[in-house]
Protein backbone atom coordinates (compact mmCIF):
# COMPACT_ATOMS: atom_id res chain seq x y z
CA UNK A 1 0.00 0.00 0.00
CA UNK A 2 1.50 3.05 -0.99
CA UNK A 3 2.46 5.86 2.11
CA UNK A 4 -0.57 7.99 1.12
CA UNK A 5 -3.04 5.40 0.94
CA UNK A 6 -4.76 5.63 4.28
CA UNK A 7 -6.12 1.13 5.34
CA UNK A 8 -10.05 1.32 5.68
CA UNK A 9 -9.15 -2.39 7.34
CA UNK A 10 -11.21 -2.43 10.62
CA UNK A 11 -8.60 -2.40 13.51
CA UNK A 12 -9.56 -4.14 17.20
CA UNK A 13 -8.41 -2.50 20.28
CA UNK A 14 -5.01 -3.28 20.73
CA UNK A 15 -4.61 -2.30 16.92
CA UNK A 16 -4.53 -5.77 15.11
CA UNK A 17 -6.84 -5.90 11.88
CA UNK A 18 -10.53 -7.39 12.68
CA UNK A 19 -12.88 -9.16 10.57
CA UNK A 20 -16.21 -10.20 12.30
CA UNK A 21 -15.05 -13.61 13.60
CA UNK A 22 -13.20 -11.30 16.04
CA UNK A 23 -16.50 -10.07 17.79
CA UNK A 24 -17.82 -11.71 20.58
CA UNK A 25 -20.34 -14.17 20.20
CA UNK A 26 -24.42 -13.59 20.19
CA UNK A 27 -24.78 -15.47 23.63
CA UNK A 28 -21.82 -13.36 25.53
CA UNK A 29 -23.11 -12.74 28.75
CA UNK A 30 -19.89 -11.97 30.67
CA UNK A 31 -19.06 -8.55 29.39
CA UNK A 32 -15.17 -7.52 30.57
CA UNK A 33 -13.64 -4.56 29.14
CA UNK A 34 -11.61 -6.59 25.50
CA UNK A 35 -15.30 -7.92 24.87
CA UNK A 36 -16.70 -4.56 25.20
CA UNK A 37 -13.99 -2.94 23.66
CA UNK A 38 -14.34 -4.96 20.86
CA UNK A 39 -17.96 -4.47 19.91
CA UNK A 40 -17.24 -0.70 20.17
CA UNK A 41 -14.68 -0.76 17.85
CA UNK A 42 -16.55 -3.32 15.12
CA UNK A 43 -19.64 -0.23 15.27
CA UNK A 44 -16.62 2.46 14.79
CA UNK A 45 -15.43 0.46 11.56
CA UNK A 46 -18.70 -0.64 9.99
CA UNK A 47 -17.88 -4.00 10.94
CA UNK A 48 -21.26 -4.08 12.72
CA UNK A 49 -24.01 -1.48 12.55
CA UNK A 50 -24.94 0.02 15.94
CA UNK A 51 -28.34 -1.68 15.32
CA UNK A 52 -27.32 -4.87 14.80
CA UNK A 53 -24.64 -4.56 17.90
CA UNK A 54 -27.59 -4.10 19.70
CA UNK A 55 -29.82 -6.64 18.78
CA UNK A 56 -27.09 -9.20 18.71
CA UNK A 57 -25.75 -8.78 22.30
CA UNK A 58 -29.24 -7.53 24.01
CA UNK A 59 -28.10 -4.28 24.61
CA UNK A 60 -29.89 -1.09 24.67
CA UNK A 61 -28.20 2.23 22.25
CA UNK A 62 -27.56 3.90 25.32
CA UNK A 63 -25.64 1.03 27.09
CA UNK A 64 -23.96 0.97 23.72
CA UNK A 65 -23.21 4.43 23.90
CA UNK A 66 -21.85 4.65 27.31
CA UNK A 67 -19.57 2.09 26.38
CA UNK A 68 -18.08 4.46 24.01
CA UNK A 69 -18.11 7.35 25.96
CA UNK A 70 -16.70 5.56 28.91
CA UNK A 71 -13.79 4.02 26.35
CA UNK A 72 -13.10 7.89 25.13
CA UNK A 73 -13.41 9.42 28.41
CA UNK A 74 -11.46 6.96 30.54
CA UNK A 75 -9.57 4.21 27.85
CA UNK A 76 -10.19 0.82 28.57
CA UNK A 77 -10.28 1.11 32.42
CA UNK A 78 -13.37 3.05 32.08
CA UNK A 79 -14.99 -0.38 30.72
CA UNK A 80 -14.40 -1.55 33.99
CA UNK A 81 -17.82 -3.31 35.57
CA UNK A 82 -15.64 -3.01 39.32
CA UNK A 83 -14.60 0.40 40.54
CA UNK A 84 -17.35 2.14 38.40
CA UNK A 85 -18.03 5.04 40.65
CA UNK A 86 -14.51 5.96 39.85
CA UNK A 87 -14.98 6.73 36.22
CA UNK A 88 -18.71 7.71 36.23
CA UNK A 89 -20.33 10.72 37.90
CA UNK A 90 -23.23 10.39 40.87
CA UNK A 91 -26.44 10.31 39.77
Amino acid sequence: MPPFQVSTRPIDPNGAPMSREDLPPPDTKRWVIRRKATVVAGVRSGLISLEEACERYALSVDEFLSWQNQLDTHGMNGLRATGIKKYRPDS
